[in-house]
Formats: C-alpha cells, structure tokens, sequence
C-alpha cells in the first residue's frame, strides 16, 4: 500500500487526533514515521472498542483503513513519536525508549476521554538498539486476546484495537510472521518516564510530567499545592488497588519492570503473562525469571519496590531540603502495605461471599490459600465451586464447615450472595494452554 493512497473523508472515520504529550519537553520523545509494510492484511478488528473510541468499524476494515493500522498511511491528525524511557530490568537501570511503537495521538472518544493510540511492531526508532523494530504476529494476537480478557474481568488494562499481519518476515531465532498491533491506552507515561527525566538531571521536564500526568490522570489532584507529592499519592493508590485485583484472579504479569508500570493504573505489556492454573503462590512465567523476581506472590513487594523508583525521581521536588523530601517519600510510600492489604482483603471477602467484615476473615482466607497450595487446587474453579455451593476440592472440609458458619452470620441472602459471588469469581479465564492452542491455530 503506497503512501499516495487517498484516506476516506476523517469525519466518517471518526478520527479526532490530539497531542498533549507532544507539547512537553522534546528530550522526552523523537518525532519518527512508521516503517511502511510490504503487504498489510487485517487479521482482527476490535469492532466495540473502535466505536467507543468514536471511530467507524466498517472505515478501518477497508484498504486505507488498514493501510492506517499498519503505519503505511496516516490518519488525519496523526503526529507519530516514539517515546523516551528509562527502566529497571530485574533491577538493573537501562535507558530506553520506544524501540519499535510509535504514538499516533490521543483520541477524543465521544464520551470526552483520552485514549492514546499506538502502533506496535511499526519499525525501527532512534531507541530501537539495533532492533528490527517489528514484532511477530503470534505475540501481537496474544496481547489481544489477554488485554481483551483483563478487560471483560473489570481490570484497568491497556487493550488492542487491531492486529494487522505484514505480509513480511520478522527474525526471533526462526522466521515468524510479522504484524502491527494498535494499542490503546489511557497513556503510555510509566515510572520509566520520570526516571528517563530524573537520570537526565532535567527538572523541567520533571515538572512538565508531573504536571501532565496528573491533569491527564489525576485531574482532582492537579491543583494541588504539592503537585509531586499529590501524584505520588495517586499513583500508590491506584498501583495497591491494581495489584490486588490482578492477584484476585490469579494473573501474574511476568514482568513488572520500571518500564511496565503505567502511571495511569492501568495493566500494561502483556509479554510472559499468564494465569494460575493450580494454585502455586511461588509462580512465575518469564523464562529468564530464574529467582522468582515477578511471581504471583511478589508483586505486592515488586509494585511498592518501583514506586519507590518512581519516589526517588520526585525528591528534587518533593521539598528542597533532601532530608525533608526523603521523610515526605518515605512516609507516603509506608501508606502502600495498608492499601493493598485493605484492597486485597476487601476483594477476598467478596469471593467468598462476605458482605460485611469480622476479624476472623483474614485467617479464613488465608487457611483457604494455604490449603489449596498444599492440595494444588484450581485458583479459579475453586473459587467459582464456592460461588456455586458446590464446594471446593477435596481436604478442605474442615474449612468449609467453617465457611459455612461465617456465611450463617452474614445478612445476605443465599441467592443474593451467589449472585454476587459468580459476579467476582469468573468461570472462565485465558487458560495458558488454550491461548497457545488458539495462536498456534
């Protein structure tokens, strides 16, 4: 598809492309083009979101539609960046960037939202580090369909509009077929950000961030008199609240570098990811996770660890008297443990059905987890057998006489209960094997 193509008329599609991260400091990104494609084919289109983005379906599905979502054309209004970043790999602090997705924009949806739109596997950028700059088809339609489930479970996520194949090989060891995926998110502003801003020395664009973070995420915030220190606040509440919710459905996220955490709260980079099959508290996915940095049960630790990198970066504006900054970061990031503890704890009860608190809930769950790690219980089914009344697996007998002598002394009633019940304990999940089955077909 040639760049002479000619576009359908912008206001049919629905495009209505803005450019508030363009407006900050140029240090923090690199106008680039995408890298056209030999031969784009739509592989999947996500109708629904692209009509609560206020764009027309049935525009993006043609030629010129697709030959936006492969990065051959742009759409009208498109100003393509790759972004700049820093992060810690499994600890280690690396500069980084964009190495191969491009920002188009932030569309305006009908309801008023921002919404970035992204271009992943558009080619190579100014960080690619002598990257292709492309990504390989099987991932992208991973990152689909894993967004598509995060999302339909009530978790903040970032999410796929479109996976477009290229009709081009990419080299990962072996030749694989390559594509472009549209991401979608609230942003694209991580920890990693800051920090790329922090190692910088740049307290311009420090304060630029800052700033544009929270009016773009925290707007009751954004006035506040210590706009640094209001946006640590927020980004602590949303990261305790996230993590929890993750940790409710058994999710582990493979890899929660500075650079994968998203100051929105959103879930983003959907790369060894995966779900609990039985219940191993101890698990983790990523082939090179040799010590468990990431598992299941170390997220909590691992989230209040890279706020605590996002902390550090803030200092400078924080209060001018370090001693007096370092005591502001550290009593704000002590507020972590007890928001994911409430968070998480509040999410356990419902699972269980227990519509009010008593003191014994913590020790009632925690004998629940504890058996179904020694028995290896199904995270999920057990808990959907619950919702169901059915029960979960065998050796827990025990616990559940005294689950059921809690629920006699809840308000609710049985129908009532279970209802919300099946509401928090999902009978379907992206079972690893599956989701390789589907990629694989």
């Amino acid at each position: 598809m040639s760049a002479s193509v000619p576009a359908p008329d912008p206001t049919a599609a629905g495009w209505h492309l803005e450019h508030t991260y363009a407006g900050l400091p140029a240090s923090l990104f690199t106008e680039v083009p995408p890298t056209p494609v030999a031969a784009p084919r739509l592989v999947v289109l996500n109708a629904p979101l692209a009509t609560e983005l206020g764009l027309d379906p049935a525009a993006l599905a043609t030629p010129e539609g697709v030959a936006w979502l492969a990065g051959n054309t742009l759409p009208p209004g498109a100003r393509p960046l790759a972004q700049a970043y820093a992060g810690h790999q499994y600890a280690h602090f690396t500069m980084l960037g964009d190495g191969r997705a491009l920002l188009l924009g932030e569309q305006r949806t009908p309801a008023g939202d921002r919404r970035d739109i992204q271009l992943k596997g558009a080619g190579p950028t100014p960080y690619s580090r002598r990257g292709d700059g492309r990504a390989a088809l099987g991932p992208m339609l991973r990152e689909y369909l894993i967004g598509e489930a995060m999302h339909a479970l009530g978790i903040p996520t970032t999410r796929a509009l479109a996976v477009v194949a290229t009709g081009e090989e990419v080299w990962r060891e072996v030749p694989l077929p390559g594509a472009v995926l549209t991401r979608v998110a609230a942003s694209h502003v991580r920890v990693g950000t800051f920090q790329y801003a922090a190692a910088r020395r740049d307290e311009t664009a420090l304060r630029a961030l800052v700033d544009h973070t929270l009016r773009r995420h925290y707007p009751e915030r954004a006035d506040d008199p210590h706009p640094a220190l209001a946006l640590l606040r927020g980004a602590i509440e949303r990261q305790a609240t996230l993590i929890a919710r993750w940790q409710h459905v058994g999710f582990v996220h493979g890899v929660m570098n500075t650079d994968n955490m998203a100051l929105s709260g959103e879930t983003i980079d959907y790369g060894p990811c995966a779900f609990l099959d039985a219940y191993e508290p101890g698990r983790s996915f990523s082939s090179i996770d040799r010590h468990g940095r990431y598992a299941y049960d170390q997220q909590p630790a691992i989230a209040l660890w890279n706020l605590a990198r996002l902390a550090e970066t803030l200092l400078p504006l924080l209060d001018p008297v370090e001693a007096r900054a370092l005591e502001l970061a550290q009593e704000t990031l002590g507020t972590f443990e007890t928001l994911h503890r409430t968070a998480y704890l509040d999410g356990l009860r419902a699972k269980l059905g227990l519509a009010r608190a008593e003191p014994g809930d913590v020790a009632l769950g925690a004998d629940l987890l504890a058996g179904m790690a020694r028995t290896r219980a199904d995270f999920t089914l057990t808990f959907r057998r619950l919702a169901d009344e059915a029960g979960p697996d065998a050796g827990l007998d025990e616990w559940l006489a005294r689950w059921r002598a809690r629920l006699a002394r809840d308000p609710q009633a049985p129908a009532e209960r279970a209802g919300a019940m099946r509401a928090v304990n999902p009978a379907v999940i992206p079972r690893n094997h599956r989701v390789e089955e589907a990629l694989a077909a």
